[in-house]
Protein backbone atom coordinates (compact mmCIF):
# COMPACT_ATOMS: atom_id res chain seq x y z
CA UNK A 1 0.00 0.00 0.00
CA UNK A 2 0.90 3.58 -0.68
CA UNK A 3 0.27 7.02 -0.08
CA UNK A 4 -0.54 8.50 -3.71
CA UNK A 5 -0.19 11.98 -4.76
CA UNK A 6 -3.91 13.12 -5.67
CA UNK A 7 -2.76 14.21 -8.91
CA UNK A 8 -1.60 10.77 -10.07
CA UNK A 9 -5.10 9.79 -10.67
CA UNK A 10 -7.06 12.54 -11.09
CA UNK A 11 -5.52 15.04 -13.37
CA UNK A 12 -7.15 18.71 -12.56
CA UNK A 13 -8.21 20.09 -9.55
CA UNK A 14 -12.21 19.60 -10.84
CA UNK A 15 -11.98 16.24 -10.77
CA UNK A 16 -10.54 15.96 -6.98
CA UNK A 17 -13.12 18.43 -5.86
CA UNK A 18 -15.26 16.14 -7.38
CA UNK A 19 -14.48 13.35 -6.01
CA UNK A 20 -14.61 15.08 -2.17
CA UNK A 21 -18.23 15.77 -3.58
CA UNK A 22 -19.06 11.96 -3.96
CA UNK A 23 -19.44 12.88 -7.94
CA UNK A 24 -16.16 11.10 -8.94
CA UNK A 25 -15.65 7.31 -7.48
CA UNK A 26 -13.51 6.28 -10.44
CA UNK A 27 -11.15 7.51 -13.79
CA UNK A 28 -9.70 4.87 -16.46
CA UNK A 29 -6.44 5.82 -17.11
CA UNK A 30 -3.96 4.45 -20.65
CA UNK A 31 -1.96 2.58 -17.61
CA UNK A 32 -1.67 1.16 -14.06
CA UNK A 33 -1.32 4.30 -11.48
CA UNK A 34 -2.34 2.52 -8.84
CA UNK A 35 -2.85 -0.66 -6.87
CA UNK A 36 -5.91 -2.03 -4.68
CA UNK A 37 -5.09 -0.72 -0.92
CA UNK A 38 -3.55 2.33 -1.76
CA UNK A 39 -4.50 5.78 -0.83
CA UNK A 40 -5.12 9.77 -1.31
CA UNK A 41 -6.13 12.69 0.39
CA UNK A 42 -7.68 15.63 -1.20
CA UNK A 43 -8.75 18.93 0.93
CA UNK A 44 -8.37 16.39 4.06
CA UNK A 45 -10.79 13.70 3.10
CA UNK A 46 -8.63 10.12 2.41
CA UNK A 47 -9.16 8.00 -0.05
CA UNK A 48 -8.83 4.15 -0.70
CA UNK A 49 -8.57 2.88 -4.38
CA UNK A 50 -10.23 -0.71 -3.81
CA UNK A 51 -10.22 -2.11 -7.23
CA UNK A 52 -8.31 -1.43 -10.08
CA UNK A 53 -9.06 -3.71 -13.20
CA UNK A 54 -7.57 -3.52 -17.06
CA UNK A 55 -10.37 -3.28 -19.60
CA UNK A 56 -10.77 -1.52 -22.89
CA UNK A 57 -12.48 1.81 -24.16
CA UNK A 58 -15.43 -0.61 -25.81
CA UNK A 59 -15.97 -2.16 -21.96
CA UNK A 60 -16.94 1.53 -21.27
CA UNK A 61 -20.85 2.01 -20.05
CA UNK A 62 -23.00 5.11 -20.08
CA UNK A 63 -22.49 4.41 -15.49
CA UNK A 64 -18.51 4.57 -15.88
CA UNK A 65 -19.17 7.82 -17.71
CA UNK A 66 -21.39 9.00 -14.85
CA UNK A 67 -19.30 7.06 -12.00
CA UNK A 68 -16.45 9.99 -13.81
CA UNK A 69 -18.37 12.85 -13.48
CA UNK A 70 -19.67 12.92 -17.36
CA UNK A 71 -23.44 12.44 -17.89
CA UNK A 72 -23.53 9.60 -20.37
CA UNK A 73 -20.86 7.47 -22.46
CA UNK A 74 -21.39 10.65 -25.45
CA UNK A 75 -20.31 13.35 -23.53
CA UNK A 76 -17.22 11.23 -21.91
CA UNK A 77 -15.80 10.87 -25.20
CA UNK A 78 -16.59 14.60 -26.45
CA UNK A 79 -14.50 15.93 -22.84
CA UNK A 80 -11.64 13.11 -23.80
CA UNK A 81 -11.64 14.83 -27.06
CA UNK A 82 -11.06 17.99 -26.11
CA UNK A 83 -8.65 16.88 -23.33
CA UNK A 84 -6.28 14.95 -25.19
CA UNK A 85 -4.78 16.07 -28.85
CA UNK A 86 -5.63 14.07 -31.87
CA UNK A 87 -7.20 11.76 -29.68
CA UNK A 88 -9.63 9.01 -31.21
CA UNK A 89 -12.34 6.57 -29.83
CA UNK A 90 -11.16 2.96 -30.17
CA UNK A 91 -12.89 0.37 -28.52
CA UNK A 92 -10.37 -1.93 -28.62
CA UNK A 93 -8.01 0.22 -26.76
CA UNK A 94 -6.57 -0.63 -23.53
CA UNK A 95 -7.40 1.48 -20.40
CA UNK A 96 -7.44 0.75 -16.55
CA UNK A 97 -10.21 1.36 -14.23
CA UNK A 98 -9.13 2.82 -10.75
CA UNK A 99 -12.14 3.14 -8.29
CA UNK A 100 -11.90 4.50 -5.46
CA UNK A 101 -13.54 5.28 -2.08
CA UNK A 102 -13.74 7.80 0.63
CA UNK A 103 -12.34 6.71 3.92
Amino acid sequence: MAQLDPGTLLPNDRMRQQAVDGDVTQIHRGQRYADEGDTFEVDGTTFEVVDVTERTLGDMTDADARAEGARDLDHYKQILERAHDNFEWDDDSDIVRHRFEQR
